[in-house]
């Protein structure tokens, strides 16, 4: 059989557009450390120059193995030094994904200088690891028929499954809220305040008064996801979809929002787990918000960041399955 090899863009191109990239991110870290904008906000608050201080590292470190990279090609020696920049670059950009849940929810983010970084950290990543990989050649068989359509083992089915049930709770919470019911010591017309104070738009605060809350209605898009990456439907387009029936779905378009929510939500679950299990034995405190007590805020925390780490572990689960359902058949 004929093959082709399909080269990835050489070293010195992707290492450009990194070094480019590194200097900007290393530039952006300081102009926030001399403007004193803090980078990273919990409860609201900002918490100092540190973060800031942190990216004009990463950005500095990521701009002298690019500039490596330009230099001398893609050595084997460079090879950990990017992964790990790249590494660090993701950690940085941890959480973007509820800062877009949350503007499509129209509220506002906590600082949008902290949102800018994760949006940039984020490319970083995707530069430093082409980067690392732009030595490499793919070999890409011709005459072959794409995979066929095939349902993920039922391992993975069974996490779909658990990540589709940790939300129910979540979206009953939610929608009950919205229909005007109290849970947590919270009335429904209390959280729409909340809401609107928080900045919620007009589409969101309409949605919240009949009855539908938006952050539900993610969720709901969230399970369609996670259950197109393991069952055949999410490699060809089903029946029910007009103009689109029988044709391969592109593999990106679910792998893309599925490896953006996995580094996000499952990281987030599981920290998120392990600081309300040190809220719950005493270890620490936890403000109460808009709640009544801290015992009430607890119990809506325990609620949503179940939905996220579970589903997030299962979107990574159901992702890595999907990536090697859908590989070109060497």
């Amino acid at each position: 059989m004929n093959t082709w090899r399909q080269r990835r863009p050489g070293p010195h191109r992707v290492g450009r557009a990194a070094l480019v990239w590194a200097v900007a991110y290393a530039g952006f870290g300081l102009a926030c450390v001399l403007s004193g904008t803090s980078l990273l906000h919990i409860g609201g608050d900002g918490t100092g120059l540190g973060p800031a201080w942190a990216v004009v590292a990463v950005g500095m470190t990521g701009a002298l193995i690019s500039a490596a990279v330009v230099r001398y090609g893609m050595r084997p020696a460079l090879r950990v030094p990017l992964l790990s920049a790249c590494a660090l670059t993701g950690v940085m950009a941890f959480s973007l994904l509820m800062d877009v849940i949350t503007l499509m929810a129209g509220q506002g983010v906590d600082s949008w200088a902290s949102t800018v970084n994760k949006v940039l950290a984020a490319a970083g990543a995707v530069l430093l690891a082409a980067t690392a990989r732009s030595d490499r050649v793919t070999a890409v068989p011709t005459g072959t028929a794409a995979p066929k359509p095939s349902a993920a083992p039922r391992s993975v089915q069974l996490a779909a499954w658990a990540g589709t049930l940790a939300f129910l709770p979540y979206a009953a919470m939610k929608t009950h809220w919205a229909s005007g019911g109290t849970f947590a010591g919270v009335t429904g017309e209390e959280m729409l305040a909340v809401s609107e104070r928080n900045g919620a738009s007009g589409i969101f605060l309409t949605l919240e008064s009949w009855g539908l809350d938006p952050t539900a209605l993610l969720a709901l898009l969230g399970v369609f996801l996670l259950w197109g990456l393991v069952r055949p439907w999410g490699q060809a387009f089903p029946r029910w979809t007009p103009f689109l029936r029988g044709r391969r779905v592109p593999r990106g378009l679910p792998l893309a929002p599925a490896l953006l929510g996995a580094a996000t939500l499952a990281p987030y679950g599981v920290v998120g787990i392990g600081y309300l299990a040190l809220v719950t034995a005493g270890a620490v405190t936890m403000g109460r918000g808009d709640f009544p007590s801290e015992g009430d805020a607890l119990l809506v925390a325990w609620i949503g960041i179940t939905a996220f780490a579970v589903y997030g572990v299962a979107l990574v689960v159901a992702a890595r399955s999907y990536w090697l359902r859908t590989r070109p058949a060497a």
